[in-house]
């Protein structure tokens, strides 16, 4: 190492040979780039863009709900053959609904809002200067990328995308002529979803590597922000459990083109007696949903972070019961394995088995409460800065209680049975999983906009998209548990043949006017995000006042993160509003010897590691002082 150059910020940085990179072309830059910040920006646009697709498909199936026998000729201009004489075909609405649900749940709420904060945040947060491995990095987005491509071309086959639901239960699945979306376009959402559970876990194994291996001087696990935590245990989760869902698809591909009976068994199709027998379609339903229970931990937990770490900034105070918050995580980690059967109390199990996993279901709620009751408490007296960022965090902790508690009725195995297939279960999984996760991930966009872009996003319109989107979603989603209540089933096209079901055709209207609202208020954030990325307002280089390690980096991006030697980590990443300190936040880098004061004993009740680096100082000190 050459000699060390001390920068305006107290830490010693130095030349180092191995920063040296190749030269920078517009390939190797923007499009094959190995650094995790420029990838994490892949992920981010690549997932607003298919978000943007799913929202339109949403409101396509949302005006049929609406309007099921109207005609409207532009849809038949738009459509073509999917819309004839203005009104949807029937197994065409339930391919938007197929569509729809795989890109929210898979290509926005994992890969978007896992690919972009975990690749963004890990390095720099841990203090590395780059992924385990970049290379492998790289391929994890290709990966996705080449998945959403595979997807929508779906939409381009002659008979259309895949239709059996996004769960693509047989047998609907796995025989090619059961209905239009069973033929090309479900073949290709198979190999679409191998593509993207290769992505999935490329990225995952990165993220374990980085975080276990690569932390910088000093950050010890119980130093990492609640970010950190939240990144690594969704990898976990999802190096786990993803390689189950190949193998399901796997044979659902043997059923469908190699004439074997995995999933079926007596098929009888247009009169005709199919060559199968000794195959069961509940054997695919516990392969698909021992990947999905953990999927929907894989989706919120990020934004569970995402919202920690806003909250706790936002609110000038460290975040309550931080151990308590990491516990949670690795409870819920553990618990989401052994639950998945509450998904499959009408498929015939033995009542005893679902008392089992109704009774782990109804526990996973314990540590979803703890987590509850700590961002409550640090919010509670909080010196607020209502950001847009922080109001979206707030908004994620609003969705997931109102969401949860309604878990708590279908996780209860008799009230399952009544409720399954209806739109309680719609409008549950929307705010618990859906809105909850868009909330956390668009408070990460907002914080760390700054970070990734060098600019700031305008707040006036930050906050027009929050309250159009949040009064939206509740708009949308919370008169469906009263549907639910009285029995009206989802994935239907249209109520009009059900005398029971059309009262409840004027709630449609309403839901799919609120929904075209929540649209709209997306072309806000979309105006905001795209003019802000160009001509916003130049940032600082720790615009919020943070305390995590990414503030300490340059605001101009270089791949290394830190043109010298990496910043050392003295104490945890929640030390706001110190009584004593100068400033009501101690960056991790600051030495515990910089923030000596009276009123010391009350800086470490929350962290341990820090009063004994004081007690280590405070003998060096006294040592010094005799012998001076």
């Amino acid at each position: 190492m050459s000699t060390a150059a001390v920068h305006d910020h107290g830490v010693v940085h130095h030349e180092e040979g191995h920063e040296h990179h190749p030269k920078a072309t517009f390939l190797n830059t923007y499009v094959f780039s190995q650094d995790h910040k420029m990838i994490a920006k892949q992920f981010l646009i690549t997932g607003i863009t298919m978000a943007v697709i799913a929202m339109l498909l949403s409101v396509l199936f949302r005006i049929q709900l609406a309007y099921p026998d109207k005609s409207f000729p532009l849809l038949e201009t738009l459509l073509g053959r999917f819309a004839p004489e203005g009104r949807l075909d029937p197994e065409f609405y339930l391919s938007l609904v197929t569509i729809h649900g795989t890109i929210m749940v898979f290509f926005v709420l994992t890969a978007g809002l896992s690919g972009t904060f975990s690749n963004l945040l890990i390095p720099l947060q841990v203090g590395s200067r780059d992924m385990a491995s970049p290379f492998v990095n790289m391929l994890s987005y290709w990966f996705f990328f080449t998945a959403c491509v595979i997807m929508i071309s779906s939409f381009f086959v002659q008979k259309g995308p895949a239709g059996a639901g996004w769960t693509v239960y047989p047998p609907l699945s796995a025989l090619p002529t059961a209905m239009k979306g069973s033929g090309l376009g479900m073949t290709l959402w198979l190999v679409s979803m191998v593509c993207f559970v290769g992505s999935s876990l490329m990225g995952g194994i990165n993220y374990v590597s980085t975080v276990l291996n690569m932390r910088t001087k000093g950050m010890d696990l119980w130093k990492m922000p609640l970010t950190i935590w939240a990144f690594f245990l969704t990898a976990v989760l999802g190096v786990l459990s993803f390689p189950v869902l190949v193998a399901g698809v796997v044979l659902l591909i043997f059923d469908r083109s190699f004439g074997t009976s995995f999933y079926l068994s007596d098929i009888v199709v247009l009169g005709k007696v199919m060559p199968y027998e000794g195959g069961s379609p509940i054997l695919f339903q516990h392969l698909f949903w021992f990947l999905g229970h953990p999927e929907v931990y894989i989706v919120i937990m990020p934004a569970m972070g995402i919202s920690s770490e806003v909250m706790s900034v936002n609110s000038r105070k460290p975040i309550f019961g931080y151990h308590a918050m990491v516990y949670s995580l690795i409870g819920i980690t553990v618990l989401s394995f052994i639950v998945w059967g509450h998904h499959m109390f009408i498929t015939g199990m033995n009542p005893f088995l679902g008392g089992v996993f109704m009774i782990t279901t109804l526990i996973i709620a314990v540590p979803s409460a703890v987590k509850t009751f700590n961002w409550l408490a640090t919010l509670w007296r909080g010196n607020i800065r209502f950001t847009p960022a922080m109001l979206f965090a707030i908004g994620m902790v609003s969705f997931f209680i109102s969401g949860g508690l309604t878990g708590i009725f279908l996780g209860n195995a008799a009230l399952d049975i009544n409720l399954h297939d209806t739109y309680f279960v719609v409008a549950h999984f929307h705010l618990v999983m859906g809105s909850a996760a868009i909330f956390g991930m668009l408070a990460g966009v907002y914080h760390w906009f700054p970070k990734m872009f060098r600019r700031m996003m305008d707040e006036k319109l930050g906050y027009l998209h929050f309250w159009l989107t949040f009064i939206g979603a509740y708009l949308v989603f919370f008169p469906m548990h009263f549907m639910g209540v009285d029995g009206v089933p989802r994935r239907y096209y249209a109520f009009t043949e059900f005398a029971s079901m059309q009262r409840w055709l004027s709630v449609n209207m309403f839901i799919t006017w609120a929904a075209i609202m929540s649209a709209c208020a997306q072309v806000a954030f979309l105006y905001n995000f795209i003019h802000s990325i160009f001509w916003g307002k130049p940032t600082v280089q720790n615009p919020w006042g943070a305390n995590t390690l990414e503030w300490t980096a340059p605001i101009e991006h270089m791949h290394g993160n830190w043109p010298g030697e990496i910043p050392t980590v003295y104490r945890w990443p929640y030390d706001y509003s110190k009584p004593g300190a100068e400033e009501d936040f101690i960056p991790q880098t600051t030495p515990f010897s910089q923030t000596m004061s009276s009123n010391l004993p009350h800086d470490f009740e929350d962290n341990p590691a820090g009063l004994e680096e004081l007690k280590k100082w405070t003998s060096t000190h006294k040592a010094n002082e005799a012998v001076k």
